[in-house]
């Protein structure tokens, strides 16, 4: 019989998470070829949804839990979640029931002709806020403009992987994760399946639009360095720039009756080369905070508590 883990990175989730189970254990049940386990990663949450997770695992022999000493994020839960994975086929779903619990069998057939991962996709962003859906399709353009690594429009996290990718996957043991490009990264066939976005039914999104925008940076400048080149583009467009109006400031002064201001030219120069550096100033910047905290070696995250057996509680 073939195990498969799910893992469930979950943060302030004590209203959905009980529905979750029951739904997601529906599906389950009805494949009785494969052997599933839950992995429940609790991201620090401040509500009942670790108690939630212990009381889930002391009912049913098929949870196992993980509760973080902080909040770590979402991409540290779902880490943890691979690295205490034994299963053959490993599944990460979110627990808000926005990954239907139906897509598992349907993406399992990706699974049995072959691919290593099988990945969903939204058809639609239906439901979404406006601003949200342009700041998502703006960024994917952006980043594979940007990388040699291409993520498909609208993937998600939701996905089954063989343990051969998982495997590639924890060899990548940086501090700052971007699963979607690390996911693409390592490679292996992968099979998308989309599906029409479903609406949060139960508690509430942990997204908002300035987290949503540090994970968009987080994710471009890891996987590209194209910015810094923009840098020394700008540079050389600057010294052109600058050249150029010189030039024309002294053929108007040499030329009779043209009248030349040096006020209001030096402060339009001084603004541009202003907005220049400081644009590159904060672009060196974003690359130099992630050498800064990659070189510290901290934990990726730290485990309060589990009810799996490991003596390895800093990672």
């Amino acid at each position: 019989m073939t195990t498969c883990d799910i893992i469930v990175p979950c943060y302030n989730e004590q209203e959905v998470l009980n529905t979750f189970y029951t739904e997601t254990k529906k599906v389950t049940d009805s494949m009785k070829d494969y052997a599933f386990t839950f992995i429940m990663v609790d991201d620090g949450s401040h509500d009942r949804t670790a108690e939630i997770m212990k009381e889930l695992a002391a009912e049913h022999s098929d949870v196992r839990y993980i509760s973080f000493s902080r909040n770590f994020g979402k991409e540290a839960a779902m880490y943890a979640g691979l690295t205490h994975s034994t299963g053959d086929l490993v599944i990460i779903m979110d627990a808000d029931l926005q990954h239907p619990p139906t897509m598992i069998p349907v993406m399992m057939k990706g699974i049995k002709e072959g691919y290593e991962c099988a990945a969903a996709m939204r058809a639609t962003r239906e439901g979404e806020k406006r601003l949200s859906s342009l700041f998502s399709s703006l960024f994917y353009k952006i980043s594979n403009s940007l990388t040699e690594i291409k993520m498909p429009q609208n993937a998600v996290d939701f996905r089954i992987m063989r343990r051969t990718m998982v495997d590639a996957i924890l060899k990548l043991s940086e501090v700052e994760r971007f699963s979607k490009g690390i996911f693409a990264w390592v490679g292996f066939k992968t099979k998308w399946y989309p599906y029409e976005n479903v609406e949060r039914t139960l508690g509430t999104t942990k997204w908002s639009f300035k987290s949503l925008f540090r994970y968009a940076m987080l994710g471009i400048t890891g996987f590209s360095t194209v910015p810094l080149k923009w840098l020394s583009f700008l540079g050389v467009l600057m010294c052109g720039v600058a050249f150029v109006y010189t030039l024309i400031t002294v053929i108007r002064w040499l030329l009779p009756g043209i009248a030349v201001s040096a006020n209001a030219p030096l402060i339009c120069v001084i603004l541009f080369v202003g907005g220049i550096l400081e644009l590159s100033m904060g672009i060196l910047g974003e690359y130099v905070a992630h050498i800064f905290r990659e070189t510290k070696n901290r934990p990726i995250y730290l485990i309060r508590q589990t009810n799996i057996e490991t003596d390895k509680l800093l990672h």
